[in-house]
């Protein structure tokens, strides 16, 4: 049985080297890069059993991914298509004032096809957890469809759902997700949402503790995570609460923080820890994440701990 299986695009990130320009450069460097393959690969570097399944191009392209995830221990189990396209996107790196600009190129790829009827549905009712996240459902009305099967797949087979909002406002306007997300939560046992998003999209009011207690009372939560960026994360679990602050690091990327923030504490929670330390050990992954190029967390369980113990001698808010 699978400890973890998720579902969603992977793309090929590219970027130029360092805090160059697109319009200037002569040369990208390239990662492998998607929500929920990521939360795949720190979950499955940190002790869980992971996979990841999808729908690729039959081509070099789409095996680049697959090679990329197996280098980690994940396992893929893909759809593959001969006719279909790989989806990419661009990262401009930058601090202030520029900032850090996305380019997608995904539209029509492989994955927006991907329909309930051809996915090894077997690989969600065998698991102990699924993740999705609501990129996936923003990319077309097949996806949508096979999300909402999904995640009832899941809870039929007593498979904990797991979904992070993970709102990008190049995919749909607010109202739009707030709609379509809000009929998907009755079947989601575990949300993830950034407080930013709780406000813009789901159009809730008040601070992290507030958000949590209205999303959990109004959906019947199992728990509901609220991250918070630099203030931390918080925890509704049982009617208890439980805030985590952030440990300090150099950020020399930050995409796919959040991610490692979700897989690191999957990786803990669902092996047995108490939500409270899921927390600090999920915080930790993150702190991790944001020294490492690309969108991948590539952690170790020693590295993560080490953080955690060093955490706790600094000092760092529980």
């Amino acid at each position: 049985m699978t400890d973890l299986v998720t579902f969603g695009e992977s793309m090929l990130r590219l970027s130029p080297p360092g805090q160059q320009r697109l319009e200037a450069i002569d040369e990208l460097d390239v990662h492998v890069a998607g929500a929920e393959s990521n939360v795949a690969v720190a979950a499955q570097r940190l002790g869980l059993d992971a996979a990841w399944v999808s729908k690729l191009p039959d081509s070099p392209l789409g095996r680049r991914v697959t090679s990329a995830l197996g280098n980690h221990g994940v396992d893929s189990d893909i759809v593959w298509d001969d006719d279909a396209r790989m989806g990419t996107y661009y990262v401009e790196m930058a601090g202030k004032p520029r900032g850090t600009n996305v380019i997608y190129d995904r539209a029509d790829s492989a994955v927006t096809t991907a329909s309930t009827d051809e996915l090894p549905t077997d690989r969600f009712a065998d698991a102990d957890a699924f993740h999705i996240t609501g990129i996936t459902p923003a990319l077309s009305e097949t996806l949508l469809e096979t999300t909402e099967d999904l995640l009832t797949l899941a809870g039929e087979h007593d498979t904990t759902t797991v979904f992070d909002v993970n709102y990008r406002s190049k995919l749909w306007p607010p109202a739009d997700a707030r709609e379509t997300l809000e009929e998907l939560f009755p079947e989601v046992d575990v949300l993830v949402v950034a407080v930013r998003d709780a406000r813009n999209v789901l159009d809730r009011e008040g601070d992290a503790e507030a958000i949590a207690r209205e999303l959990a009372a109004e959906f019947d939560f199992e728990l509901t995570l609220v991250t918070r960026g630099g203030d931390g994360s918080l925890a509704l679990h049982e009617g208890e609460v439980f805030e985590q602050g952030v440990f300090e690091a150099d950020e020399y990327d930050t995409v796919g923080t959040g991610d490692a923030f979700v897989g690191g504490f999957l990786a803990s929670w669902l092996d047995g820890a108490a939500v409270p330390d899921a927390l600090e050990y999920g915080a930790a992954t993150a702190s991790l994440k944001r020294t490492i190029p690309g969108d991948i967390a590539l952690v170790t369980p020693e590295e993560v701990e080490r953080v955690v113990e060093q955490g706790e001698q600094s000092g760092i808010s529980r």
